[in-house]
C-alpha cells in the first residue's frame, strides 16, 4: 500500500509553501488508495510547542487535508537512540569535537587554498587517548555519519534520474553536542519504521536525500522513492518567503479565502493542467500525475486565491449556502455569478425585496433607469 507522509515542524503555523507537501502528498495518497500520515517533527524541544501543534491540525482540517495516521517524533527518541547505536557499532557514526569556530577557520582555509568547504574527517584520526583527553577538557563531541564517498543514485518522480556524488558533502551532523538529534536522522528512521513508501518534498531536500539514502542503507531500511517538487516564486520572481505572514492559512482563512482555491492553486501551480477551481479534493485527486509537474519553479500570484475563491462562490450549490444566502434557492441561482463575496448577496435581497430610497441612488443610474421605463 502507498503510505506518504507530511512532517511540519510544530515551531510555526502552516503557509501556502508548505501546505504544498500537504496537499501534493495528500492527493497522491488518495489517487492510489493509500495512506496519509501526519507526522509532527517536534525534537527541537525549545521552540516547538503545543499551541503550533494544535495550529497545524486546525489548518489541515480546514483544508479538508485529513490523516490516517498520527506521530511525533518527541514520542520517538529511543527509536532513535537504538538507530544511533547501531551506525555506531559499525562506525558509521563517529564523535566530532570541533567547535563552531575552529570549523569555521577550516573552512576559510580550505577556501582559500581553492577546495571545496567541506568537513575533512580529522576526527576520524583522533586515538581513544586523544578522545578521553578532549573529554578531560569538557569538550562533548557531535556525531556525524561517515559518507561513503561515492556517486548515489535515483530516480526521481518528478527530476528523473538524479545523481549525487557524497564525496563532495561534508558528513552530515546527526547529534549535536548536548544529545539532541538533528532532522536527518530522526526522519529515516521513522520513514522506515512507519513504512513510507514515497516521500513527496520540496527540492530543497535534493543534497538531503543523497545522505538520507546512505543512511537507510546503513540500517538495511527499504529506500522509499522520492518527488521533489520545484520551490515557488512571488509574482515577480523573487523568494515567496518574503510574503508568508500574508499567505499564513490563518491569514487567508481570516480574509475569506476558500479552502479549496487554496488546494485548487497548489495542487496545479506549476503543472500542465490549468489552474482552476476544482469544488472537491477527490476531483483534484483524479487529475494528480506526477509527470505533469514541471520541475522548473512556480510563479505563485495571491490575486489568484482571490479569483479562485470567487469562481468557486458561482460554482456553490443553495444547499451549502442556504443559512447564510436568504431569497431561496431560485434567488440564490439568479444572482450567484454576480456576487465577489457571500456577504453581498444579501444585500442583493434587500434590493429585490425591501422598499428602497431613490434619494440614496446614485443620479446617473436613477437617470438611466428613467430612459429605460
Amino acid at each position: 500500500m502507498t503510505r506518504v507522509r507530511f512532517a511540519p515542524s510544530p515551531t510555526g503555523r502552516l503557509h501556502v509553501g508548505n501546505a504544498r507537501a500537504a496537499v501534493l502528498n495528500w492527493l497522491f495518497a488518495h489517487q492510489t488508495g493509500g495512506s496519509f500520515l501526519l507526522r509532527l517533527d517536534d525534537t527541537d524541544q525549545a521552540r516547538s510547542t503545543e499551541a503550533f501543534a494544535k495550529g497545524i491540525e486546525t489548518d489541515l482540517a480546514w483544508l479538508g487535508l485529513t490523516h490516517d495516521a498520527f506521530a511525533r517524533q518527541s514520542d520517538r527518541f529511543a527509536i532513535y537512540e537504538a538507530a544511533a547505536e547501531r551506525l555506531k557499532s559499525t562506525g558509521r557514526l563517529y564523535p566530532a569535537f570541533e567547535t563552531p569556530e575552529e570549523l569555521d577557520r577550516r573552512r576559510a582555509r580550505q577556501r582559500a587554498r581553492g577546495l571545496p568547504p567541506i568537513y575533512d574527517r580529522a576526527a576520524l584520526n583522533l586515538s581513544a587517548d586523544d578522545r578521553a583527553k578532549l573529554e578531560a577538557e569538557g569538550r562533548k563531541p557531535h556525531w556525524r555519519f561517515k559518507l561513503n564517498a561515492a556517486p548515489v543514485r535515483w530516480t526521481d518522480l518528478i527530476r528523473g534520474p538524479v545523481e549525487i556524488d557524497t564525496a563532495t558533502l561534508s558528513d552530515p551532523v546527526l547529534i549535536r553536542e548536548d544529545g539532541a538529534f538533528l532532522y536527518t536522522l530522526p526522519s529515516v528512521v521513522d520513514d522506515a519504521d512507519l513504512a513510507i513508501t514515497h516521500v513527496i518534498r520540496g527540492e530543497d531536500h535534493v543534497v538531503n536525500t543523497a545522505a538520507q539514502i546512505e543512511i537507510f542503507q546503513a540500517l538495511g531500511a527499504p529506500i522509499p522513492d522520492f518527488a521533489h517538487y520545484p520551490m515557488i516564486l512571488d509574482a515577480d520572481g523573487g523568494p515567496l518567503s518574503k510574503r508568508l505572514g500574508s499567505l499564513g492559512l490563518g491569514a487567508l482563512r481570516e480574509q475569506g479565502i476558500d479552502p479549496m482555491a487554496v488546494n485548487s492553486l497548489l495542487a496545479k501551480i506549476g503543472t500542465s493542467d490549468p489552474v482552476e477551481a476544482r469544488r472537491t479534493l477527490d476531483d483534484l485527486a483524479a487529475a494528480f500525475a506526477f509527470d505533469k509537474i514541471s520541475p522548473s519553479p512556480a510563479r505563485l500570484d495571491p490575486e489568484d486565491l482571490k479569483r479562485l475563491t470567487v469562481k468557486l462562490l458561482h460554482l456553490k450549490p443553495y444547499a451549502e449556502v442556504e443559512t447564510q444566502a436568504p431569497g431561496g434557492e431560485a434567488f440564490w441561482l439568479a444572482i450567484r455569478d454576480n456576487l465577489e463575496s457571500l456577504d453581498e448577496a444579501a444585500g442583493w435581497w434587500r434590493a429585490v425585496a425591501e422598499p428602497l430610497d431613490p434619494t440614496q441612488a446614485d443620479p446617473v443610474v436613477l437617470a438611466a433607469a428613467a430612459d429605460l421605463l
